[in-house]
């Protein structure tokens, strides 16, 4: 069987859903190997590289002559539709928001793998996407407010006198926020989080970070996600972090609930009550925003409550395609492993007895097997769900 590796289009996408060693990975499950010449640069291999690993450089991809077509960005639904019937896609599916996509995968008679759904189980952890970009993303966030902070995040003491260490305040304690918080913590800062889950507690401690407790429900989903809150117990949320936002020289936030629009968590008032110089991050900017105001890509000045100062909004946008060698690493390996899962004897054929593959799996024989996208799909004007 041909598995097809695409050279990401999308405008700031640098990573590839394959390196030479995943490259090897692939051949030694007996699949040949197509890679689109310069889908590497940006992540540091060359087709020279790929070559040597087994596989063959063509100027494009063939869709209509491939068994496997592996991405890291959703497709557009053009190249879905340009795929042959019965063939396997495996990369980030992003249903929610890629109707169009999925309705054309499903149209066209693909099985295709999303790997946003992987089941967040022991044995899927090599195939979680999620959670290895969400590392990337965590780091890169910290980097990114450093840089902008006008002070320095360690303690120093020196002749000239005492700096004190920044204060770092971190909202979401997965593993975008964890990252953040040991990345904050080894650079020297003063470093709390919070989390609407009760058992991140443990896992803040554990990275440094002094954990916030705040009077509110728990909100814990199946999987170890968090839960959207009520309006109001979200207005009450906010309530609460204020007074510890407003303490904070940096804020980074990383809340967010899959197949959803990011929670708000910070309203413009809690940013403008910082101190002139804060730092605020969003890392959810791209899917709706922790912070009110925040836009992918995009720093913007706000205005301090007492007129003397501004306070700087960063909306974080492809975060881990900043840092495209290692995220490409890690992404191409589950993606490799999850292919690795599904192949016998150089065939991909998925088992959907396996919780993992059927918890993966987006679209299969014209039907939509997420429950969730299958009922956005039926809930669309007809003329929408059939673009």
């Amino acid at each position: 069987m041909k598995a097809g590796i695409a050279r990401e289009r999308l405008d700031g996408e640098r990573r590839v859903a394959a390196t030479p060693d995943t490259v090897k990975q692939l051949a030694g499950l007996g699949l040949e190997v197509e890679v689109e010449s310069g889908a590497g640069l940006a992540s540091g291999h060359s087709d020279q590289d790929y070559a040597a690993a087994g596989a063959t450089v063509v100027q494009s991809l063939d869709l209509g002559s491939l068994d496997v077509y592996c991405h890291v960005r959703p497709m557009e639904p053009s190249t879905a539709e340009a795929l042959r019937r019965g063939s396997v896609t495996v990369g980030l599916g992003s249903p929610a928001s890629e109707l169009p996509t999925v309705q054309a995968l499903a149209s066209g008679g693909i099985t295709s793998f999303a790997l946003e759904l992987v089941p967040r189980i022991s044995r899927a952890q090599s195939m979680d996407a999620l959670t290895s970009q969400a590392l990337v993303a965590g780091y890169r966030c910290v980097l990114e407010a450093a840089m902008r902070l006008p002070r320095f995040f360690p303690l120093y003491m020196t002749a000239a006198g005492t700096i004190p260490p920044a204060r770092v305040l971190i909202l979401g304690a997965g593993v975008a926020g964890l990252q953040a918080i040991g990345t904050a913590k080894r650079l020297g800062a003063r470093v709390s989080a919070n989390d609407i889950r009760p058992a991140s507690a443990d896992e803040v401690a554990s990275m440094g970070g002094t954990f916030i407790k705040l009077d509110l429900e728990t909100a814990e989903a199946s999987g170890g996600y968090a839960r959207e809150l009520s309006a109001d117990r979200g207005a009450l949320q906010r309530a609460l972090l204020a007074p510890h936002v407003a303490q904070a020289d940096v804020l980074i936030t990383t809340a967010a609930v899959p197949g959803r629009r990011a929670p708000l968590l910070v309203t413009r008032e809690m940013v403008q009550g910082m101190r002139p110089g804060s730092v605020v991050v969003d890392l959810a900017a791209e899917s709706g925003g922790n912070v009110e105001g925040s836009i992918p890509g995009q720093d913007l000045p706000i205005p301090t409550g007492d007129g003397h100062g501004t306070v700087t909004l960063v909306g974080i946008k492809d975060a881990a395609s900043a840092m495209p060698a290692d995220a490409s690493r890690l992404f191409a390996k589950n993606v490799a492993n999850l292919l690795a899962l599904m192949t016998r004897d150089g065939t991909v054929s998925p088992d959907f007895s396996d919780e993992v593959v059927a918890g993966t799996c987006l679209t299969h024989h014209g039907d939509v097997r997420h429950m969730p996208t299958a009922e956005a799909l039926a809930a669309q004007p007809r003329s929408e769900g059939a673009r």
